[in-house]
């Protein structure tokens, strides 16, 4: 029976899905293969039920897992946020990372050229490498720049099948970066996707999203190609010199992803996956770029990735898969420069441009100007692989191990000069046993070895689950993590290379590099080519799921206490003319975060709410013999982790179906108390669905209130209407 239901499983497409990364619990995690338990295996849908708009039975189970086990809620040790790809749809979300507006504690916003980052707990600004994110069990983020850039991810909002995002430290499923959490995006099966899609989405500030795809299955083969244009304007405006000035902030981007599964026998499958990302990302040359660009510095994207995750099944309470994926990250950001002869001057002295005390001398007036071409261009690749085995002894005894290797290799003039690799590697495990029925414990952990630092570090994680009845446990979860340097923060190399130098008089600086150390504002806060160690959390939670069934209906509840402790914390800025980066930060943070939804045929209402409490202090060196420069430069270390901070966030929504085919959503989004601003934003939409023997057709109509005519979290994030418009068609036969 058991290798029945997860035959059946691995047919629907539910072997990626693994429910509850969950970072506070204890587990292992790679989220690309889930291999489930008899109690958790679902059915395949009667052909007569009724499905939706993507075609495939939209009910999810109640439990996937955490700790690489299909688990029930009471059993999993901690607390995840599970967002379906019909919310998602449902809802309207125009791009990937308003998603995230949904996840109590979870923070969304914008920096520099409308750069997107989201986080939990804050503690990021622009580099947002604190939380582990993956697709499909690959990790997504830049290989050595650690950071995210959910602008160009390869995964378009109609080919999820859900999000789970596991909130608090989760080191002991997936390694240093899981850190703060784990986000894992997993898409949807080619089986559930067979046949033809288009949809185009048109709005405000020139958005434009167009999706097409195409898909078969068969006995042996099922397989699906997706293509995906995204393209907006961003913000209206920017504030220079106390002057609104256009804002060159917008994106083109082209995304086109392979996704199959081969069924060679009931007990092995094979999923290849593979995509390609192209366009530009547009910089504003006020915001972006060194040595003071004389045109905006947009990058130009190009990357791939290929994934290939081989599936065993031996027998009935053993599995196995084995995943081999590499990346590339390419980007091009070009743009010319024009240095005062003055400073030509102070460079070839020595002297420091950006010094206040020698502005006077290094920017004089007149004088012939060195014009020249730089470039700030990278690629990043990653080589990761990763074997998980499953051993479920009882349905009370479950075992899941493996061991994981990676190899991320940095090519940059600019970032590196030159060409350099860091290898990680990791064994993981965890135990599920449940003595008695009401108790349920969890034991796991990763060790890890990573040469950024050249040491090995061990995230424990432990967990007790009292069931209080079939749907209701207490759960009590205690976990440790670390997260190391990346590659760009332990051994940057930072300089532009002049080429096309003229005029002609400054020939001699062709293919000359203008390094770092050149341009320092102040040399007495530089910590370039310090070492740095790693950062570390303990964190404690106690939390409670609930399930309330219904006549017709049923109403959920999960509540989350937290007590986390952050030290050694990295903060500073990283830039070419100011490096002052150092673990010199620790961080107090505690609170509790709600989530619950009511759902009734036709119906959903669904609510979240995080607080926030954060204390933090400075406990690195003394900066400054001057103790008013001293206690500014400590209080700003410490202002720039608490940036993305939210005192109180959360967000409402209620989906209703209507007369006449039509279905209605309102939805809210806020962020209090956040930097010195605060977000709130109204959706409502208005869908029409049309179903046809041989297609459906889909037509819709959202419209975004900004209610707050203050710009979010930088006086450049303007908006002149506070209502946008967007609306939305789409086929599918």
């Amino acid at each position: 029976m058991l290798l029945t239901n997860f035959n059946n499983l691995t047919r629907r497409g539910s072997v990626s899905r693994l429910y509850r990364i969950l970072a506070t619990g204890l587990a292992g995690g790679l989220a690309s293969v889930v291999f489930l338990s008899p109690a958790a295996a679902k059915p395949l849908p009667d052909e007569s039920e009724e499905t939706s708009f993507y075609g495939f039975n939209d009910e999810i189970p109640e439990v996937l897992t955490t700790t690489r086990l299909r688990q029930p809620k009471t059993r999993v040790p901690g607390t995840t946020t599970v967002i379906t790809g019909e919310l998602i749809r449902d809802l309207g979300i125009m791009n990937l990372v308003e998603v995230f507006r949904l996840v109590p504690g979870m923070v969304v916003g914008d920096v520099g050229s409308s750069t997107p980052v989201t986080t939990y707990h804050g503690t990021v600004h622009y580099e947002q490498r604190r939380m582990q994110v993956l697709v499909d069990g690959r990790t997504a983020h830049r290989a050595t720049l650690s950071d995210m850039d959910w602008q160009t991810m390869p995964v378009p909002l109609e080919t999820i099948e859900r999000i789970e995002v596991s909130r608090g430290p989760n080191a002991a499923a997936y390694g240093i970066n899981a850190f703060l959490g784990t986000i894992n995006i997993i898409t949807r099966s080619p089986s559930d996707t067979s046949g033809k899609e288009v949809r185009v989405v048109r709005g405000s500030r020139n958005y434009v999203r167009t999706f097409a795809s195409i898909g078969d299955v068969s006995e042996r083969y099922d397989w699906r190609v997706a293509y995906e244009k995204r393209k907006f304007d961003g913000f209206d405006y920017q504030i220079e010199d106390k002057m609104r000035t256009p804002f060159h902030d917008g994106q083109d981007i082209n995304v086109l992803t392979y996704d199959s599964r081969l069924k060679v026998n009931s007990g092995f499958n094979a999923d290849i996956r593979a995509g390609v990302v192209d366009g530009v990302n547009e910089e504003d040359m006020f915001k972006s770029g060194e040595l003071s660009p004389l045109a905006n510095p947009d990058i130009q994207v190009r990357d791939f990735y290929l994934q290939t995750q081989l599936n065993f099944t031996p027998s009935q309470t053993h599995f196995f898969h084995i995943q081999v994926n590499f990346e590339n990250f390419e980007r091009r950001q070009r743009w010319p420069i024009a240095i005062p002869e003055s400073a030509v001057n102070c460079l070839a002295n020595n002297v420091l441009v950006f010094d206040d005390a020698n502005e006077a001398l290094c920017f004089q007036p007149g004088g012939t100007p060195l014009m020249a071409d730089v470039n700030s261009d990278s690629e990043d690749s990653r080589l990761e692989f990763e074997l998980q085995d499953t051993l479920l002894f009882s349905d009370d005894l479950k075992l899941v191990t493996g061991l994981g290797y990676r190899k991320d290799t940095y090519r940059s003039q600019t970032l590196f000069n030159g060409r350099g690799n860091d290898y990680q590697s990791r064994i993981f495990g965890n135990l599920e046993y449940t003595p008695i029925s009401w108790l349920t414990l969890n034991g796991g952990g990763n060790w890890e070895r990573t040469t950024t630092t050249h040491e090995g570090y061990f995230s424990p994680r432990v967990a007790a689950n009292f069931r209080l009845g079939n749907n209701h446990a207490l759960r009590f979860v205690y976990s440790k993590a670390v997260r190391t340097p990346d590659g760009f923060e332990q051994n940057p190399d930072y300089g532009f290379t002049l080429r096309n130098v003229r005029p002609s008089q400054y020939s001699a600086y062709e293919g000359s590099r203008v390094e770092s150390t050149d341009v320092w504002s102040d040399v007495r806060f530089v910590t370039l080519g310090e070492d740095l160690s790693e950062e570390s959390i303990i964190s404690r939670e106690i939390s409670y799921f609930g399930l309330f069934p219904m006549d017709r209906g049923q109403f959920s509840l999960e509540v989350r206490v937290f007590r986390d402790q952050l030290r050694n914390m990295i903060s500073g800025i990283i830039g070419f003319e100011e490096w002052t980066i150092d673990n010199n930060v620790d961080i107090d943070q505690k609170g509790f975060e709600l989530e619950a939804a009511l759902e009734y045929p036709g119906t959903t209402l669904r609510a979240s709410y995080g607080y926030l409490d954060q204390d933090d202090w400075y406990n690195g060196p003394e900066i400054s013999s001057d103790s008013a420069i001293n206690n500014d430069r400590k209080e700003y270390k410490v202002g720039l982790l608490g940036r993305l901070s939210a005192r109180h966030s959360g967000s409402l929504a209620f989906i209703q179906d209507i007369p006449f085919g039509l279905k209605g959503v309102v939805a809210y989004y806020w962020a209090d108390q956040l930097k010195e601003s605060r977000f709130g934003r109204l959706d409502l939409r208005l869908v029409k669905t049309i179903f046809m023997p041989r297609y459906t057709m889909e037509f819709a109509f959202t419209v975004q209130h900004y209610l707050n005519t203050d710009p979010d979290m930088s006086p450049d994030n303007n908006i002149e209407d506070q209502n946008q418009f967007f609306v939305e068609a789409g086929l599918r036969f």
